[in-house]
């Protein structure tokens, strides 16, 4: 706890350094990557960072200082230079996006690594430190990195709030955007360059190999937990800027430890949890929700099959025991003891006597679920010209669905008839 306390006072210099330029990265970041991951091009962001090293290395090269300034224009020339030259490939040839990407990514990275080697090579003092930028050093960054980053920082936001409608809807919808006379080429240009100096701000932080990541996962994770775009876009730099403060918090107190990777960790830990237990999107409430409709599903079968049995017999109120059940409608022993429970829970069966019988509330459920199945098969016949004895089956499983509001529409539309394609009687509650 002292050492979190003395971490949030800032009183070291490297401290507030490390901590601005990586929050300063992660947010922004997060803002550009969120557009990109909405128009399916995660990958993007992977070969940009791969393609900013041999500027990196080129402006170092030609300057013979490690002056970020120069480096940070070199990155975003070749940067920049790749995403054109991918746009071409796609465009004039038969190569599909993703195999244009891998093509210079790789070409890009080789180049880089070539060139970096021969720095070394060199025996040039100034290149000290230089190799930081395929693996990233946050712990390296000092006051003129973060001047630099804030700057661009600053410059990005203030691009994206200005063009945000129009990114809004070439993320969305770039069709319409062309049809309502938007300059998409011009817009995804902006795009582009802003992907490409959001990669160029965050490779001395998490390096070219990791800063991917940071464009993508913070958008991915966000994207979990809402619908709209403001508040993925907020939640998509706060993860990033949660994820930013504690890798540099881990490599504070465990200076062997390095940011740029506990960032992509962190964040990546954030993205887990929102694909598991996120409510709506989450893969645990997707499959409890699944579990609940199955356990529906199967209530409203059993209710049926005991309506189906009074029906034959005229009598829906009658005990029955569940040898009756099983043969007329084969049902796994365990779900149907399941299913019975739930039911008179419920209200909608009653057990005597080693016997179950429907309750109002239950004949009134099955006798439903009765007529949708049957208002759906005479639907199917008479405006799908489907045969009669095709349309059970797609009935078994549409009559759980059906609202109330389409219920009407159904009886309506088929002017409330009295039988389905196989002349039985379909039930209309009184």
């Amino acid at each position: 706890m002292n050492e979190l306390f003395t971490f949030l006072s800032f009183e070291d210099p490297n401290t507030r350094y490390v901590v601005t330029g990586t929050v300063l990265l992660a947010i922004s970041s997060a803002i550009v990557g969120s557009f990109t991951f909405l128009k399916k091009k995660a990958l993007v962001g992977d070969a940009v960072a791969h393609a900013v090293l041999p500027g990196v290395c080129l402006a170092f090269i030609l300057s013979g200082n490690k002056n970020p300034v120069y480096l940070v224009v070199g990155a975003f020339i070749t940067g920049w230079l790749s995403l054109v030259i991918i746009d071409q490939i796609v465009a004039h040839s038969r190569i599909k996006e993703d195999t244009a990407i891998g093509l210079i990514l790789s070409v890009f990275f080789g180049l880089g690594i070539m060139l970096m080697t021969t720095i070394q090579r060199s025996g040039n003092a100034a290149q000290s430190g230089l190799d930081s930028f395929l693996f990233g050093k946050a712990a390296a960054l000092v006051g003129t990195d973060v001047i630099v980053f804030s700057t661009i920082s600053i410059l990005l936001l203030i691009v994206v709030f200005l063009f945000f409608k129009e990114l809004t809807l070439i993320a969305f919808d770039e069709d319409f955007a062309k049809s309502i006379g938007f300059p998409v080429r011009r817009l995804e240009l902006v795009l582009t360059t802003l992907t490409v100096m959001a990669v160029v701000i965050g490779i001395q932080a998490v390096g070219v190999v990791l800063m991917a990541a940071m464009l993508i996962t913070p958008a991915a994770a966000a994207r979990f937990w809402t619908d709209r775009l403001k508040v993925m876009l907020l939640l998509a730099a706060l993860f990033g800027a949660v994820a930013g403060i504690s890798g540099a918090f881990v490599s504070y107190t465990a200076p062997a430890m390095p940011t740029g990777p506990w960032i992509v960790m962190i964040i990546s830990v954030i993205a887990m949890v929102s694909f598991f237990f996120a409510p709506s999107k989450g893969i645990l409430y997707k499959m409890v929700r699944q579990r609940r409709i199955q356990k529906t599903i199967r209530d409203e079968n059993i209710l049926k099959l005991f309506y189906q049995l009074g029906e034959a017999e005229g009598d829906y109120l009658r005990p029955r025991s569940k040898q009756e059940l099983v043969e007329r409608r084969e049902l796994a022993k365990g779900q149907l003891n399941a299913g019975l429970s739930r039911l008179k829970r419920h209200g909608f069966l009653k057990f005597h006597n080693g016997q179950w019988q429907l309750t109002p509330e239950g004949k009134n459920k099955g006798q439903r679920t009765i007529k949708l199945h049957r208002l759906w098969e005479l639907y199917l016949t008479q405006y799908l010209r489907i045969a009669p004895d095709h349309v059970h089956d797609d009935a078994e499983t549409i009559e759980h669905i059906i609202t109330p509001e389409l219920e009407s529409k159904l009886e309506k539309l088929l002017e409330y008839p009295d039988v389905d394609p196989h002349m039985s009687k379909i039930p209309y509650q009184s």
